[in-house]
């Protein structure tokens, strides 16, 4: 399958490269292509990996891009102009998951967030024990910061999350050990949209705290889980939660660390004042505003965003498990966000099938944006004891506010003809046919 997916790619590049170079095949390009293109929609099914920015986000941030072009660390009218904007911004973050503006750490997103989160809490308890609770179906980002103190000789306990994806509470109890010095469990898994028991899981930690494990600190990963979840720190138990804006709408390039008072944290870029000391660096003041605005608008249209684009991911399930065989939905399908689905489609692998819709003008994904590239098969979908011809046809669909039915009806006859047209080509389907 890996084959047949890199001729339709190749294809698709020499036709491109036709009638980029010969003007005298222009017309046999336009010939060979008017069947992909042909009345052909454009329809984004990848909100997971990030999402178009809202109009009333861009006219937010649009004046700090040009008059008000102000360096928040100065002193003068333009830098206090600055600086009000992201003060204001900061507070917007910080409502969204119920916070106080002080616990907001701005970075350059998710990742960073993450990053400063995981490195910043266990330099800081180094001391005091090396041992790391996760699971195993974090982000990349935080799989690889745990990773990296993992290869320095620290210890680190991965949880299953077993057939459904979903962590157990006693799972995280039994591993807890005197040395533990942070358990960290994202919110919403960014791939199967499985909600975790984070409220329980905080529960526990803080149990373990007044026990005098004085030095155990909890971290949640909520990039996908902001704006979809109701989301209170204090009733979450955590003490780190991670955040990004272009997942709500806002342009990439501005996260947020929320820090509960009193966490120790070590600093992971030095050099300047900025955030309390905590993260140095002169604040990109727009993409700063445009996040706050995007806070402020996910959480005012929330409940009406999660009732539209729950309604299309139904209606897409149902259509697709009524007219596909040979398919399996991946985790939990009552506790996940309501925009996402996860298939896995037998006899496909999944690049091949991306390609084939990328080419009907549908955009999906086949796991993290921040893993792609990869040949593996997902290890989100491993770990939910798939085999490997299933989590190699996984395909993940996301869908947004401003998705419509005539969307999900276009994806799902693109869908139908992308599977059976790959099938008929797999040899494996054929020999499986073959035996039946």
């Amino acid at each position: 399958m890996r084959w047949i997916s890199a001729q339709l790619s190749a294809a698709f590049r020499v036709l491109t490269l036709v009638g980029r170079f010969s003007t005298g095949k222009a017309r046999l390009k336009s010939v060979l292509l008017t069947p992909l293109t042909k009345a052909m929609r454009r329809v984004y099914l990848d909100h997971s990996a990030t999402t178009p920015p809202d109009p009333r986000v861009i006219e937010a941030m649009l004046p700090y891009l040009t008059e008000k072009f102000g360096n928040a660390s100065s002193v003068h009218l333009w830098g206090q102009e600055a600086r009000a904007a992201v003060d204001r911004a900061r507070r917007q973050i910080a409502r969204l998951i119920s916070a106080r503006a002080n616990e907001i750490v701005l970075t350059s997103g998710g990742t960073e967030a993450n990053s400063l989160a995981i490195r910043g809490v266990c330099e800081a308890a180094a001391s005091h024990g090396q041992h790391i609770i996760t699971s195993t179906i974090e982000h990349p980002s935080v799989r690889g910061a745990i990773d990296s103190f993992e290869k320095q000789g620290w210890e680190v306990t991965r949880l299953p999350v077993y057939g459904d994806g979903i962590v157990r509470t006693e799972d995280v109890r039994a591993a807890l050990r005197e040395d533990t010095v942070l358990v960290s469990v994202m919110l919403a898994n960014n791939e199967i949209g499985t909600i975790q028991p984070i409220a329980e899981i905080g529960a526990l930690i803080r149990a373990a705290r007044a026990a005098d494990h004085r030095h155990l600190s909890f971290h949640s990963d909520a990039v996908q889980a902001a704006g979809r979840v109701a989301i209170n720190v204090e009733a979450l138990g955590v003490d780190l939660l991670s955040l990004s804006g272009h997942k709500i709408y806002a342009p990439k390039g501005a996260g947020a660390l929320y820090v509960r008072r009193g966490v120790r944290l070590v600093p992971q870029q030095i050099g300047g004042h900025q955030e309390r000391e905590r993260r140095a660096g002169t604040e990109s003041v727009a993409n700063i505003v445009a996040f706050g605005a995007a806070a402020e608008l996910a959480q005012k249209e929330k409940d009406a965003r999660n009732e539209h684009t729950r309604g299309l991911r139904d209606r897409f399930e149902s259509e697709v498990a009524a007219r596909i065989d040979e398919i399996t939905f991946n985790g939990n399908r009552e506790l996940r966000l309501p925009h996402l689905s996860n298939i896995s489609f037998r006899f496909i692998e999944g690049e091949g099938l991306l390609i084939h819709l990328d080419m009907q003008g549908v955009a999906v994904s086949t796991g993290s944006a921040c893993s792609s590239g990869t040949l593996e098969p997902s290890p989100v979908i491993r770990a939910l004891g798939r085999d490997e011809e299933l989590a190699r046809g996984a395909i993940r669909f996301s869908f947004g506010k401003d998705n419509t039915e005539e969307d999900v009806d276009y994806v799902v006859e693109a869908l139908v003809h992308a599977v059976t047209s790959l099938r008929h080509l797999s040899p494996l389907s054929r020999q499986t046919a073959a035996v039946t």
